[in-house]
């Protein structure tokens, strides 16, 4: 049983880090955005996320598992009480929409900047596709993460050792110091925003796990994974002097440090942020269902229909400004978790 425990372990950080890993993290503007344009004061800021995706995983996990919750709207209700939770759910829907829209932009962006077409020929293209898969079963979309997560693991790696060899780690003159107030709140913000978008996923997981052993060792392997992830695309950003000047950073590193994966490395990032627009789009059909009497296909006409409005803000500009909101709106859940009881199992 060990064994068996030991694998459900994997599995459980496996979802947790595909959740986190949206396309934001693949593209590194989400990186840029909360750790690295901090400098030196960023690289504390990457440890300090680190362990509170672990320890906010695991007490997310456990608590929802110990009161019994098989969606985020029941977690809500203990954490929040029955009279402000379906505000929160609320909140939490639009925020699903706005990361949703972010994913929908940053695809409009693979094709501006990657392959030189206008950008709401990559929006129209994409949600074209998002609404034909969903109008199919949803399983092997999400079989994508199966193949995008590792890559992308796999990508940091390589491309930090290639940094390493190129000598351009971390010069001095790239690595300034941030002591503001924004700068200090950032890795704060970070990890409450991901965890509130990953609750959807991380409750139900907790729930059919086998036993809590599990769920903890999940949540301790995931956040151990995540902070390695985090530390090494910040460094390698970090040493990369034209960052800001890109939508999607990673991929100019890559096309910098790695040139001959640089075409497979657009694909995998496409394919991260398809996945996301797809997670997002299926959250909201799903929450939306409750709220208006549409049937499915008439409801993704008009998700996609809805998210056609965002084609001509640039992914980058959407980023800046809706995730951090979104991160100082989500420290509430992060006091909360710190703050009520763990039920007795």
């Amino acid at each position: 049983m060990h064994g068996k425990e030991w694998l459900e372990a994997w599995q459980i950080a496996a979802v947790y880090i595909g959740t986190v890993i949206g396309a934001g993290f693949a593209t590194g503007r989400e990186i840029i955005e909360f750790f690295t344009q901090y400098g030196a004061v960023g690289t504390v800021g990457v440890a300090v996320s680190g362990l509170l995706f672990t320890w906010g995983g695991m007490r997310l996990m456990v608590m929802a598992r110990r009161i019994g919750a098989s969606s985020y709207d029941e977690l809500n209700r203990y954490l929040f009480g029955r009279m402000v939770s379906p505000f929160v759910t609320l909140v939490m829907t639009v925020m699903l929409a706005g990361v949703t829209a972010v994913m929908i932009a940053g695809a409009g962006a693979v094709f501006e900047e990657q392959l030189g077409w206008a950008r709401q020929t990559g929006v129209a293209l994409t949600l074209v596709l998002a609404f034909v898969i969903m109008l199919f079963d949803r399983k092997g979309l999400f079989g994508i993460n199966v193949f995008v997560v590792p890559m992308i693991m796999l990508f940091s790696v390589v491309v930090f050792i290639k940094t390493v060899m190129a000598g351009e780690l971390c010069r001095p003159d790239m690595v300034a110091a941030d002591y503001s107030l924004k700068a200090v709140l950032s890795p704060f913000s970070y990890a409450a925003f991901n965890l509130a978008m990953a609750q959807a996923v991380l409750v139900p997981v907790a729930c059919e796990a086998t036993n809590e052993r599990a769920v903890k060792r999940g949540a301790l392997l995931g956040g151990i994974v995540l902070t390695v992830l985090l530390l090494l695309n910040h460094t390698v950003l970090l040493s990369f002097p034209h960052k800001n000047g890109y939508d999607i950073p990673m991929a100019e590193v890559v096309h910098t440090f790695f040139a001959v994966l640089y075409w497979f490395y657009v694909f995998v990032i496409y394919g991260e942020i398809f996945t996301s627009i797809i997670g997002g789009l299926f959250g909201l059909e799903r929450q939306v269902r409750i709220w208006v009497p549409l049937r499915g296909k008439w409801l993704a006409v008009l998700l996609v229909s809805l998210f056609m409005a965002v084609s001509p803000f640039r992914y980058g500009e959407l980023l800046s400004f809706i995730y951090p909101l979104f991160g100082y709106i989500s420290l509430v859940l992060l006091w909360l978790l710190w703050r009520r009881q763990l039920p007795r199992q």
